[in-house]
């Protein structure tokens, strides 16, 4: 993760979506592709760089409503967990989508997918989760897939219906969780709806048993499992990802040693939140750990609607760099690369290479690639090509 090639004199030519070649001797190369093909598009990149798009991992942006009432709370002393016993928290978000059609979520979502787009993410993992109704997780998950169809981001669904406990099952738990293997789950499957199945494993919402279970019933509908791990204690998390072989454990707040040699033994990816932990106040999680022991850190967003209503990938490795002290070479290839790894894209996105989905963004004219996580709060991105369409274009 400590090093990015870096090249000059360069030129990218995209085909039909794809990546098709690059390399260096801008002119030589230019005259050459025009004989072949003499309708080809010339984008000056005029002393921009060019980068694969951000990959964010994690998200949670199909949602009916803020919660900026509960922002204030925090403000006022209120915990997490305190804020969710009033009634507020993942609850809160539940009522509302309930309410909520899919019309609205859709047109809502696609607005902040926009939003996302311009900062230069181009591939998105979209988690369902406040529902937690079969009628209401079928809604989310079904908006996911017309966002699939209506925009050429690349997306990843995941199924979280064990995000909370509802308020219908609050003395209960083991009949909710009855609900998510022998209804929820089937339907999902049946419909072909989601990709992944996560489930939040920490005090007062599931445990690591609970987790066995689901996987275990998840697995055998083809649904690979994730898990939000040791985010507000060390709650067993990570531990029950890697067991379930999980292809990513996120949050990781408080992760241990123990917790990083697992993952140092496994496949799964371990995918930091900044943006959700700065929001909530949290302590850092033990990212240099993690790199000096040869993992292959992401971070993503978490965009969401209570812990991190923000879907800036610029700013997310911005935070990396500023409280986790990782490199600008470290939190680019963390929010690119690893991150395509953590939702399975390695071999369709995250760098640019010959043969991948041509999702790239050209800045401004900037000094070095070190400047993206050095002007936090700006937005430098000029150019956003998805699937070798532009999307984004600034005159600026």
């Amino acid at each position: 993760m400590s090093a990015i090639s870096v090249f000059d004199d360069a030129f990218l030519y995209i085909d039909d979506g794809k990546i098709v070649e690059w390399g260096t001797n801008i002119l030589e190369n230019i005259l050459r592709i025009q004989q072949t093909d003499s309708m080809v598009e010339m984008i000056d990149a005029d002393g921009g760089l060019v980068f694969p798009c951000w990959v964010d991992a994690h998200t949670h942006i199909v949602y009916a409503s803020s919660r900026e009432a509960e922002f204030a709370d925090r403000i006022r002393g209120l915990s997490y967990e305190e804020i969710a016993s009033r009634g507020g928290g993942i609850l809160n978000s539940v009522q509302k989508l309930r309410q909520a059609s899919e019309e609205e979520l859709m047109e809502t979502a696609m607005e902040r997918l926009d939003e996302m787009v311009h900062s230069g993410t181009g591939a998105v993992e979209i988690k369902s989760g406040y529902g937690l109704d079969l009628e209401s997780e079928l809604k989310m998950l079904r908006v996911i897939r017309s966002l699939k169809e209506h925009t050429l981001v690349t997306m990843r669904a995941t199924f979280l219906g064990a995000h909370a406990i509802p308020a219908e099952f609050k003395k209960d738990k083991p009949a909710y969780l009855r609900l998510l293997t022998e209804k929820m789950i089937p339907a999902i499957a049946e419909e072909k709806l989601a990709d992944y199945c996560d489930i939040f494993i920490e005090n007062g919402y599931f445990t690591s048993d609970d987790a066995a279970g689901l996987f275990d019933v998840a697995a055998k509908h083809g649904l690979i499992p994730k898990v939000h791990a040791e985010q507000l204690s060390h709650s067993g998390g990570i531990a029950a990802g890697v067991s379930a072989g999980a292809i990513s454990v996120d949050h990781l707040e408080f992760a241990n040693a123990d917790d990083i040699q697992r993952l140092a033994k496994s496949e799964t990816i371990p995918v930091l939140l900044p943006g959700a932990q700065f929001f909530l106040g949290l302590k850092n999680p033990p990212a240099r750990e993690m790199i000096n022991a040869g993992l292959p850190v992401a971070i993503s967003s978490d965009f969401n609607p209570g812990t991190c209503p923000s879907g800036n990938m610029l700013q997310m490795v911005s935070l990396a760099c500023i409280m986790y002290r990782m490199t600008p070479e470290e939190s680019i290839l963390a929010a690119t690369t690893n991150a395509a790894a953590a939702i399975g894209l390695s071999k369709e996105l995250g760098s640019i290479a010959v043969g991948k989905i041509a999702n790239v963004f050209i800045t401004k004219p900037v000094p070095s690639y070190s400047f993206i996580p050095y002007s936090f709060g700006s937005n430098f991105i000029r150019t956003v090509i998805l699937r070798g369409e532009i999307q984004v274009e600034s005159l600026c």
